[in-house]
């Protein structure tokens, strides 16, 4: 049985590259270092490849042992670009390499499903602007805002989303984005505060921004931390952290600006 699964011809260097391919996809989409090393190790153990994976938050690293003369390994490094979470891509690659090791797929074939998943689109910007819209006025409401109090926050995330996106695609720091994002979101759901629209305006003000929480590297940060990988752990946290910050400042120039004083 052995033989037969390992029987496919794939050289070292094909199978680091796959690796490489895999883990730093997932890593760009906002998979957590244990599961890139599940995902990597999944594969190997279906063509029989011994690996050794270092994944972090900036990059990753494969070194691949030869599996028909264990002298020689071949090792490959991955820069993974800015992080963006996008679920899908992460379940099906999941599902893929589940499916490569247990139904043998072909080398070909786990390339050309690869090449496809990494082609998956995500939610379109405008309705995610609407999603985040509706929970942030969701949460308004359940945090004691009436009606109309909800409705500045859904303004106010909504645009805010925009705005994020916008400064994105001008190719400004990720960092800036959440400060402008946060800014505009205070200046929209503030003006509740100023004129007094219902009967809870902080609610609205203070729930309008938490579409801008790190959930997922938040998250991710403490799951590195029990599994052990303890410098993506603190790289994670500390990145989760600036964020805070930028929406900390975010908020403090539309506070300002509106004159808020007693917030």
């Amino acid at each position: 049985m052995h033989e037969k699964r390992c029987s496919e011809n794939v050289s070292v260097e094909q199978f680091a590259d796959l690796a490489l391919d895999v883990g730093g996809t997932l890593l760009a989409s906002g998979a957590h270092c244990g599961r890139v090393y599940s995902n990597i190790q999944r594969l190997a153990d279906r063509w029989c490849f011994p690996v050794h994976i270092n994944p972090t938050f900036t990059g990753l690293t494969v070194t691949v042992r030869d599996r028909d003369d264990p002298e020689r390994t071949v090792t490959r490094y991955y820069d993974a670009p800015p992080h963006a979470v996008h679920l899908r891509i992460l379940t099906l690659l999941s599902w893929l390499t589940w499916e490569a090791l247990e139904q043998r797929l072909s080398f070909a074939e786990v390339q050309r499903r690869i090449a496809e998943i990494k082609t998956a689109r995500g939610y379109d910007f405008r309705l995610v602007a609407v999603a985040v819209g509706v929970s942030c006025g969701c949460l308004c409401m359940l945090s004691g805002g009436g009606l109309v109090d909800a409705l500045c926050a859904f303004l106010g995330a909504s645009v805010g989303s925009l705005a994020r996106v916008w400064v994105l695609r001008l190719r400004f720091n990720v960092m800036i984005s959440f400060v402008a994002a946060a800014f505009v979101t205070t200046l929209i759901a503030g003006a509740d505060t100023i004129f007094q629209f219902g009967k809870a305006p902080e609610v609205a003000l203070a729930t309008a921004v938490l579409y801008l929480i790190p959930g997922v590297p938040l998250i991710n940060s403490v799951i590195d931390l029990i599994e052990g990988y303890l410098s993506a752990s603190l790289t994670r946290s500390l990145y989760a952290a600036f964020i805070l910050l930028c929406i900390a400042a975010g908020m403090t120039f539309g506070i300002t600006l509106l004159g808020i004083e007693n917030f």
